[in-house]
């Protein structure tokens, strides 16, 4: 698990901007509240993978509390897949520059529907209940990634909590993109995977100065509050 540094300047700046609040976001109304599960899939998890991130697997446990929680409580558990076709090669074409011919081949191989590494993982619980969402960029919220935003707005979710991996690649892009796109966001510590502490802590001080609540697992799973009626 991550050894997880939330800087106090960090702290102090957030606070300061909410006028002393210990959290922007105080109450977590379940029925209106989306759990984001980013990217937990083969590709991602599987030693020997192109992209394995080790810590990963290590927030598994967190991940399935929390989604027992929420829907214990009545809120949304989404589980968000990464899914490439060909057709990226023309439509995000910079990938050319940003990975090398052997790395994009593993991930076009891995990530395509039906790819060896495009299923979640195992040992995540599932329910029926839980939705499934398809995303063809970094963050599931960029103009025409998925159809994420047009699914929460038709079920009247206004917060979202974020997990997953990467926490600086894939889980900020979409935490980011949250906050902007008016959701209340919360970014769980211990439920978020990076390739090592330094890349998952820089993206965590990054979005508690602003963007969202940054939080453990055991904050938010105490302050849910039911869905009621």
């Amino acid at each position: 698990m991550h050894k997880v540094k939330i800087s106090q300047q960090a702290l102090d700046m957030s606070a300061r901007r909410r006028g002393g609040a210990r959290y922007a976001f105080p109450r977590i109304e379940a029925a209106k509240t989306a759990l984001l599960v980013i990217d937990m899939q083969i590709y991602f998890m599987q030693p020997g993978m192109a992209a394995e991130v080790p810590t990963a697997r290590e927030i598994v446990p967190n991940i399935n509390r929390l989604a027992t929680a929420l829907r214990e409580a009545g809120g949304q558990v989404v589980w968000v897949i990464s899914t490439f076709d060909e057709s990226i090669e023309e439509n995000w074409s910079v990938l050319q520059d940003l990975f090398s011919k052997e790395r994009r081949a593993a991930m076009y191989e891995n990530l395509c529907a039906g790819g060896e590494g495009h299923p979640l993982w195992p040992d995540l619980v599932t329910r029926p209940q839980d939705w499934s969402v398809e995303k063809n960029r970094f963050s599931a919220l960029i103009q025409g990634s998925s159809k994420l935003e047009e699914r929460l707005r038709a079920a009247d979710i206004d917060t979202v909590i974020i997990t997953g991996t990467l926490t600086d690649v894939c889980c900020e892009s979409t935490a980011r993109d949250a906050m902007m796109r008016n959701f209340k966001t919360i970014v769980i510590t211990d439920a978020n995977a990076a390739d090592c502490d330094d890349d998952h802590n820089n993206a965590l001080n990054a979005m508690a100065r602003l963007f969202a609540d940054v939080v453990p697992t055991d904050d938010v799973i105490s302050r849910l509050a039911p869905a009621t009626g």
